[in-house]
């Protein structure tokens, strides 16, 4: 079908980084994935997908917007 091969492993990356789209806290993504630490998984396991990024930074941007002294 001309599709890219797919290890396991790498339905394992993507789980996480869907479930941290998803708003699943990381300690939780951290225990499904069976890691000693959030830190692996975090830096290991988890995408930040554009969209994610995007509304990262609009709503810093509405946060500096609501405390600015505009007067």
């Amino acid at each position: 079908m001309g599709l890219p091969s797919v290890r396991l492993h790498d339905l394992r990356h993507g789980a996480a980084s869907l479930a941290g789209a998803a708003g699943v806290e990381l300690k939780v993504i951290q225990h499904d994935l069976g890691h000693s630490s959030a830190v692996t998984t975090a830096d290991t396991y988890w995408t930040v997908f554009r969209e994610l990024a995007h509304g990262a930074v609009a709503a810093t941007a509405e946060l500096l917007r609501s405390h600015a002294d505009l007067g």
